[in-house]
């Protein structure tokens, strides 16, 4: 069985295209215009072990804010999509991710039943990149693709000073923890007392 999957979502806003491989080696081609959210996404793809391409193309003359809605939405579609009914995963991950004096911790369930809690306060910074990506725009990124893919995600910072440490931390942890969770390691039934999820 291979778990891949393609989405394309184009409104007056944004033009989004992803592709992915759960099963893939980490490869990832992004760009979406924000460097930074492209340096976000791409640890996604790397350190979840995932093959991940992601075209967009949005209205940033506007503000960052669509373009990086819009591609969480489609990844998060992508990514449910090619999990598939989900039979013989892990299901649950969670764990504690450093990066320098960051420290945040990330738990996931496959659950089917989107939920998103971001207990993150962010030190006040400037948007990261050029052109900017907003720092309070992780959250959204997070939720939105919790949501697509009916995850039920919390995100917790222990520790942390740097906002881009912070950020990426999360990002790495929520990757690690979505490669643990779609491992395969039953080749039983799907994991839960419904029979579905």
């Amino acid at each position: 069985m291979t778990r891949t999957a393609k989405k394309k979502r184009a409104t007056k806003e944004t033009s989004i295209e992803v592709s992915i491989d759960l099963d893939g080696s980490g490869t990832t081609d992004v760009s979406t215009g924000l460097p930074f959210y492209d340096h976000m996404l791409d640890q996604l793809g790397r350190h979840g072990g995932f093959d991940l391409t992601i075209k967009a193309d949005g209205d940033l003359h506007v503000d960052s804010h669509h373009t990086v809605e819009d591609t969480a939405i489609v990844l998060g579609e992508a990514f449910a999509e090619a999990l598939g009914d989900k039979a013989g995963v892990r299901r649950f991950a969670s764990g504690l991710y450093p990066l320098d004096e960051a420290l945040v911790e990330v738990a996931l369930d496959l659950s089917g039943r989107p939920f998103f809690v971001w207990d993150v306060t962010l030190p006040e910074a400037i948007p990261l990149g050029d052109p900017p990506f907003d720092p309070s725009l992780a959250e959204h990124a997070m939720q939105s693709f919790a949501t697509a893919s009916g995850l039920t995600l919390h995100v917790r910072l222990k520790d942390g000073r740097n906002v881009h440490h912070i950020i990426e931390a999360s990002f790495k942890g929520l990757a690690r923890c979505l490669r643990d969770a779609v491992r395969v390691e039953d080749a039983g039934g799907v994991p839960s007392t419904k029979g579905q999820l």
